[in-house]
């Protein structure tokens, strides 16, 4: 099975190839999410994250597809993270899915890396896959997804002593430095065994990782509950990777130690719900990820109604 090393950004044909796969595999893994689109996939692989080096491969004429990051910010030169390696169905159990692994773990190994890790969904072939190699699941977690309703969205409880900000695309420069702080608040999430080092939060890695999402071609909500004082006690993140389809993506939602057991992390998200659905009215479903072991977030968002989805884990191997 020939590989090919593709470069960033790749070429058109090598957009359309790459798409091709993912639908493909995606149809017969997960029938129930839609597709990919185009302007997503060429939104990936051709506006590179700040914090790593990506490198990317094709298998055959469309057979498969690998990604890997290489992360380069301090603390975390020594892991990486394996974005993508999928297989068409109709080329799986041909050694499609070994050939490019092998040329992933020489990456690894040449870039001495003494770990990977993976976003897996249990019970599929990823997971057989990931486990044949030696991969852990060393962070249990579940997909959890809500419609938003067509009478519309649940009222906004009232937050005494916060106001609650929306802000569309970049956080404003007065409110980037507070947010930065409250996102440092993510340091007592579960974590599990991840070799990953969660990195420093200042406004402009904020800004660098929100500007990300918009160069790619993706919208992002930030609904935050601020102090008198100025202080960001909680706040929600919201993403479309396409603006104009009917589904998104919760990032990450904190309530800050000094302001929990207020109400504050189902504020913020019914907040941003109501607002999405105003912008949006394409949208109909969003969906996150939550850690089995991080129990009031899960309490939460069952309260607003997201459902469980599908058991997935992030898988890691030791090189």
């Amino acid at each position: 099975m020939m590989i090919r090393s593709l470069g960033v950004p790749p070429t058109d044909a090598e957009v359309d190839a790459w798409l091709a796969v993912l639908t493909a595999a995606g149809a017969a893994d997960q029938p129930r999410l839609p597709a990919p689109t185009r302007g997503e996939v060429a939104g990936r692989l051709s506006v590179p994250p700040a914090r790593g080096r990506p490198v990317l491969w094709a298998a055959g004429e469309g057979a498969g597809a690998a990604a890997l990051l290489l992360f380069t910010d301090e603390g975390n030169t020594h892991t990486a993270f394996l974005d993508v390696l999928t297989v068409r169905p109709q080329e799986r159990r041909r050694g499609v899915g070994t050939a490019l692994w092998e040329r992933v773990r020489e990456e690894l190994l040449a870039q001495g890396r003494t770990s990977v890790a993976a976003l897996v969904d249990l019970g599929g072939p990823g997971q057989a896959f990931a486990e044949s190699l030696g991969f852990e699941n060393v962070l249990p977690m579940a997909w959890y997804e809500q419609e938003l309703p067509a009478e519309g969205p649940a009222p906004v409880p009232a937050t005494p002593g916060y106001e609650l900000h929306t802000w569309h695309g970049l956080a404003p420069d007065a409110w980037a430095p507070a947010l930065a702080t409250a996102h440092g608040a993510m340091e007592d999430a579960p974590s599990g065994d991840m070799d990953e080092r969660i990195q420093v939060w200042t406004a402009r890695r904020l800004h660098t990782l929100q500007q990300l999402i918009i160069d790619r071609g993706g919208e992002l909500t930030t609904v935050a509950a601020v102090t008198a004082a100025g202080e960001v006690a909680a706040y929600t993140e919201l993403v479309l990777p396409n603006p104009a389809g009917a589904r998104a993506l919760q990032h990450d939602t904190v309530v800050t130690p000094g302001h929990r057991g207020h109400g504050l992390g189902r504020a913020v998200k019914l907040r941003m719900a109501a607002d999405a659905a105003t912008r949006y009215p394409a949208l109909r479903h969003i969906a996150t990820t939550v850690a089995d072991a991080n129990t009031p977030m899960r309490t939460v968002n069952e309260a607003i109604g997201y459902r469980h989805a599908r058991a997935a884990g992030i898988f890691q191997l030791k090189l």
